[in-house]
């Protein structure tokens, strides 16, 4: 299945069959999932056709031609994004077809249970544990994640326990598909500067996590997260927006709209801005022509830098052009949103959003140091923990 014209037919053969206008919205997914329409390079019977990567654009430009219904993806993005590639990379056959079916169509919601208030920005210095009960019993899971996006609307979650504290840090952790639903979960929100309480911290109270749900080999959870954040970089970074599109296309409606708060000093500044987001959406766009080709590597990192630092530049200036209606909040209500929303709202509240940007998916200097040691070829810095034990370590 490499042909755009077969496709095409396909497509219209779903379009055909179920009518988006007179279709459920349920039924039309499931439909379109069970035809290989859903990720056309996944395989055969898991959503795809093992098509190229690059001929989903096909499907899904016909699908929007003819009105046909979305999977909400702003509310399942963690799923698509995160959860969905690293089950298909390292699930076995048994987890794959589990759970990548409602994943996709929106029927189980994930989320991402990898920060840890004690580790900071060294993600492989956590310390939730997790103890097998028996050579072949359950895992039984003790510990606190943090900055918990969508865990208050979640079934599942992907998580990594430390399952060895006697060797280094990065080889002694276990990858895991987490129920959300099971004794001894508890989601507590945790409000932000925005007001809202978007994320969450999760306590994890002797969870029992039966050994079917581990994702990789024991010890090998570490390999298995770097397809996992990697594909998180991506999705944050690297998302496909229109020209002018994202966090620039307000400032700029602002700049046509009022011309009385215009000055020659923001003008300049909004130019290169503009100049900034274009080069932006069309590095994005090539490392998506790259990414058809094979696995997302580190350059995600590179484009999630980028994103950061142009919404917190573009929304700075927003309130700076507005003046005295910048400092204005529309609503400091407490709410717990079902998804992300970087660009919503007013200009206060994309100003203050924008803060958490360099520090979800990868804090900028952390992701600063992939791209400079895994794309640049710089040498690494120097490190005095590699070839010490985790329980060793200070702390």
């Amino acid at each position: 299945m490499t042909d755009a014209a077969e496709l095409r037919r396909r497509t219209q053969e779903l379009l055909a069959a179920h009518p988006p206008a007179t279709t459920d919205r349920a039924d039309f997914l499931a439909a379109r999932f069970d035809a290989g329409l859903a990720w056309v390079h996944y395989p055969v019977g898991l959503g795809g056709l093992d098509a190229p990567r690059s001929l989903q654009a096909v499907v899904d430009t016909e699908l929007a031609a003819a009105g046909a219904p979305d999977n909400d993806p702003r509310r399942i993005g963690i799923g698509l994004g995160m959860a969905a590639p690293t089950i298909l990379a390292y699930g076995t056959e048994e987890q794959k077809r589990r759970f990548l079916r409602p994943l996709w169509l929106g029927e189980e919601v994930w989320c991402q249970l990898f920060s840890e208030p004690g580790a900071g920005s060294d993600l492989a210095a956590l310390s939730t544990r997790a103890v097998r009960d028996g050579e072949d019993g359950d895992w039984v899971v003790n510990g606190q994640k943090v900055w918990t996006s969508s865990a208050h609307v979640a079934r599942w979650a992907i998580l990594i326990a430390r399952t060895d504290p006697d060797v280094p840090k990065h080889r002694g952790i276990t990858y895991f598909l987490c129920d959300m639903t099971d004794p001894g979960v508890e989601v507590r929100p945790l409000r932000q500067i925005t007001g809202e309480a978007e994320f969450n911290e999760v306590f994890l109270t002797d969870v029992r996590i039966p050994d079917a749900h581990r994702l990789g080999a024991v010890g090998e959870g570490w390999k298995v997260a770097q397809t996992t954040l990697n594909n998180e970089r991506v999705a944050i970074g690297g998302a496909r927006i229109p020209r002018e599109g994202g966090m620039i296309a307000t400032a700029a409606r602002t700049w046509r709209d009022r011309p009385e708060l215009r000055t020659h000093d923001l003008h300049q500044r909004l130019l290169d801005l503009w100049v900034d987001a274009e080069v932006a959406r069309l590095t994005g766009e090539r490392l998506r022509q790259q990414l058809a080709l094979g696995q997302p590597g580190p350059e995600g990192s590179g484009m999630k830098l980028a994103f950061a630092r142009l919404n917190q530049e573009i929304s700075g200036l927003e309130v700076e052009l507005l003046g005295e209606e910048g400092l204005l909040y529309g609503d400091w209500t407490m709410r717990r949103p079902e998804h992300v929303d970087f660009t919503g709202r007013d200009a206060g509240y994309r100003y203050l959003r924008s803060k958490g940007n360099s520090i979800e998916g990868g804090t900028s200097e952390v992701l600063l140091n992939i791209v400079a040691e895994r794309v640049l070829g710089l040498p690494a810095e120097p490190r005095t923990d590699k070839d010490v034990a985790w329980k060793d370590l200070a702390r």
